[in-house]
């Protein structure tokens, strides 16, 4: 085992102490002090530098029945993080290595290095490997290419296009010639983003309007794909505006995740059949035969700024659960990252 240096005997980590009904309250959760683990044979221990919190892990907070499984009460959460090896009993991944993992929601963690994956923080900043080059990335990649079957000529639609998954997609459409991209935001000053640092063709605030009167003025020839990271009302919009045999991604539905009441579906789903729409769930784990050909199509426009991307960083592990919760009411612009 490589000489560790000294480190702290804590580390602290967020809980889930209750599974939220509705809006994650601060009592469903709790920061607490743990005893740092020294690596075993074929471990590491990593701090972590940089922390993601994403939208998926709401259903997390639950234990209704996913694709992923629940976290586990008063135990400590997890989700991706990038940090630096600082003990390592495995071979092939050394001190002063650094490594993309998913032991996140805390400062330190063990665990088996085969769910270590090394990056190079001279190719990219270490927290692009949470975003524009991590699972985000891939997410966005996968979803429009593979499910949303992308082909050059399409007109495309972004809802929650200023996050990190939406931004991406809509960027990553018009590098493959789109024949126009349209994205939704909460906010104007997002809704500018989209236009003038994104290159999106049109764009809107869905809090403006009814999103199928503002997408129908953005979109009058009708889209081919929808990427869908709202759900709802946006929808429903999209389904009405989907030409013949268009297709709609489904990647999230922020807009039910705190419903405590069923939430009504699309009340215009004949449209699927009259214009023969097919309509997919995209969850990127599903995917990752296509990392290599993601990075090696992705990773050029980052270097080059062609493909731009935003981050709204939180401070400080005390602040995760506030920079949770921001996700979820549309704060950030890009990814939501939490800098240790």
């Amino acid at each position: 085992m490589s000489d560790t240096p000294a480190l702290p005997a804590t580390s602290r980590e967020w809980h889930l102490l209750s599974r939220p009904v509705g809006w994650p309250k601060d009592e469903d959760f709790a920061l607490v002090e743990a005893e740092i683990r020294q690596p075993g044979t074929g471990e590491v221990l990593v701090r972590n530098k940089y922390l993601s919190v994403d939208p998926y892990m709401r259903g997390r907070m639950s234990d209704a029945k996913s694709y992923v499984a629940p976290f586990e009460l008063g135990k400590v959460m997890q989700g991706g993080a990038v940090g630096e090896v600082v003990a390592s009993g495995a071979e092939g991944i050394a001190v002063g290595d650094h490594v993309l993992h998913f032991g996140g929601w805390r400062e330190y963690a063990t665990f088996d290095a085969k769910q270590a994956v090394k990056v190079d923080p001279d190719a990219a900043p270490l927290s692009a490997y949470l975003g524009v080059l991590g699972m985000t990335g891939l997410t966005a990649y996968a979803g429009l290419l593979r499910v949303g079957a992308f082909k050059e000529g399409d007109a495309v639609f972004v809802s929650g296009a200023a996050g990190a998954v939406g931004s991406q997609v809509g960027q990553i459409a018009k590098l493959k010639g789109a024949s126009r991209v349209i994205g939704s935001a909460g906010s104007d000053e997002k809704v500018k983003l989209l236009v003038e640092e994104y290159g999106f063709d049109a764009a809107f605030n869905y809090k403006n309007g009814p999103v199928w009167e503002q997408l129908k003025e953005a979109a009058p020839d009708g889209i081919d794909v929808y990427f869908d990271n709202v759900g709802g009302e946006h929808l429903e919009a999209a389904i009405g505006a989907l030409n013949l045999r268009g297709r709609a991604v489904i990647c999230g539905m922020i807009s039910q995740y705190n419903a405590t009441e069923p939430t009504p579906g699309p009340r215009n789903m004949v449209k699927i059949l009259q214009n023969r729409l097919r309509v997919e769930g995209v969850l990127v784990g599903d995917h990752y035969d296509l990392q290599p050909q993601f990075v090696q199509d992705i990773g050029p426009w980052v270097a080059s700024g062609e493909l731009k991307y935003r981050e709204t960083v939180v401070e400080g592990i005390e602040n995760n659960l506030e920079a949770f919760l921001g996700v979820l009411r549309g704060d950030n612009t890009g990814k939501m990252i939490v800098k240790l």
